[in-house]
């Protein structure tokens, strides 16, 4: 690996009571030490911080305080210093370039974090839940990354993962020995161990559409007619005039989205125009957007005004965007408006033509009625994908793709022992179960993935 030492801006751009510049390397503290006045950062003890002037020649940048940490007890495991500055982005500007005039070079996006990986501080999962952590927008997202960078799922497979690899090793021993028609790997063994992988397998790959709800949060399209109480109720929820609302139909022409947060989790909003045919060739535009959001939606929150007398296109248009997939929810707006009894006969019609199960609800986002029973609905959802079988939650997608792939190796395995096939394609798929089991911490990986992974990084991480 290339030893350069590497520096960045660690804090975000832009001006802030306090700005930090990190460097790593072999030679991060001679290098800090040329344009440091104050103690001999050479000499100073690991772990300890010191008070001086950043200088380039004779010229003062900034009064700063330095801290040194020596390898191999620091983030990346090299030689690493953190300047503490006054927070202007000149000043950072300007002890950026005199680092890079005494021998530093610019980190790359993700450096710092690749050379922690790749010196064997963290493993490669691990890698990613800093980042994941880094854009973490809720408690849920902070607590499934923080869970990630302790080794959660690291601990979870490595045990199969030694498992496993111990019957591999002896697999390959009967390779060796293949002329004398011995057996070293208890098959019987072998089954029950790949019935416990299959079955830990499935309760992380399970875990990931919690997880990734957690992460991305959950898509709500908010659809009806126009005039149905879509903007009005994204306002209500959002507590903001975000979206405009008028009794003129067709407001709405294309989507607003909104981040809306409930009991720890992000909901992703989207208003959207009216469903309804239209000649005005914008509009017509707005409501192909609509569908287009639906069908990557998650939740439908389908509004049906229940003043209403006749619900039959409402009820064609919910057919035409049901998906196995994807939770309904019908509300029944401006109850404030008509009789209990009235909305209690909008959901008998809607029960009685939509053959997909849904929840009702009675709202009116005027009135703020009844508008908690639909955060609950919503967030039930997100808890009812929880699984109760597995402490560790997927929301990597690489993490994903490997784990499914491991999950195929291991079935291999097993029709191959069923249908008792040749020990070196038997070795052969045990290998790939492995290998793709060793893709999740790094122990299995190459420079594009690698690549892949940490272009996504910060710079300065």
């Amino acid at each position: 690996m290339n030893h350069d030492t590497i520096c960045a801006l660690a804090t975000a751009n832009g001006i802030g009571a306090i700005g930090i510049i990190r460097i790593s390397g072999d030679d991060a503290i001679s290098v800090s030490a040329k344009i440091f006045e104050g103690k001999n950062l050479e000499k100073a003890p690991s772990h300890t911080v010191h008070y001086g002037f950043i200088k380039d020649g004779e010229e003062v940048i900034d009064e700063v305080m330095i801290s040194v940490f020596k390898a191999p007890k620091t983030f990346t495991a090299e030689d690493s210093v953190e300047i503490s500055f006054h927070g202007s982005p000149h000043i950072a500007k300007r002890i950026l370039e005199v680092l890079i005039k005494n021998g530093a070079r610019m980190a790359k996006a993700g450096e710092f974090t690749m050379r922690a990986f790749m010196n064997g501080r963290i493993d490669l999962s691990q890698a990613e839940s800093i980042a994941d952590l880094i854009a973490s927008e809720n408690e849920a997202s902070r607590k499934v990354a923080l869970n990630q960078l302790k080794g959660g799922i690291t601990n979870e497979i490595s045990f199969l993962r030694t498992d496993l690899l111990n019957f591999v090793s002896l697999i390959e021993l009967e390779l060796d020995f293949a002329e004398e028609d011995v057996e070293f790997a208890d098959r019987t063994a072998l089954n029950q161990l790949l019935d416990k992988i299959e079955a830990k397998l499935n309760s992380l790959i399970e875990s990931f559409q919690y997880g990734n709800a957690i992460k991305n949060g959950t898509a709500v399209a908010i659809i009806g007619k126009p005039n149905a109480g879509k903007s009005t109720l994204l306002n209500a929820l959002l507590k903001e005039e975000r979206a405009i609302v008028s009794n003129i139909a067709g407001t709405t022409r294309d989507t607003i989205e909104e981040i809306l947060h409930i009991k720890g989790h992000a909901f992703r909003l989207i208003d959207t125009a009216g469903l309804r045919e239209t000649a005005d060739e914008i509009e017509a535009i707005g409501v192909k957007k609509a569908k287009e959001k639906v069908e990557n939606a998650n939740i439908l929150v389908y509004l049906a005004d229940s003043a209403t007398k006749d619900f039959s296109e409402d009820i064609e248009m919910i057919k035409s965007l049901q998906r196995d997939d994807l939770k309904l929810i019908i509300c029944a707006t401006k109850i404030d408006e008509v009789s209990p009894a009235q909305y209690e006969l909008v959901e008998n019609i809607f029960r009685k033509e939509i053959s997909q199960d849904f929840d009702f609800i009675t709202i009116s986002a005027v009135e703020n009625q009844n508008m908690q029973d639909l955060k609950d609905e919503l967030s039930s959802y997100v808890e009812q994908l929880k699984s109760e079988e597995s402490n560790v939650i997927i929301t990597n997608q690489r993490h994903f793709e490997a784990l499914r792939k491991s999950l195929e190796a291991v079935n291999k395995v097993k029709e191959a022992i069923t249908f008792q096939i040749s020990t070196e394609l038997l070795a052969y798929e045990l290998r790939n179960a492995l290998e793709h089991l060793g893709e999740i911490s790094g122990e299995v990986t190459n420079d594009e993935v690698l690549g892949n992974i940490f272009s996504k990084f910060c710079i300065g991480k």
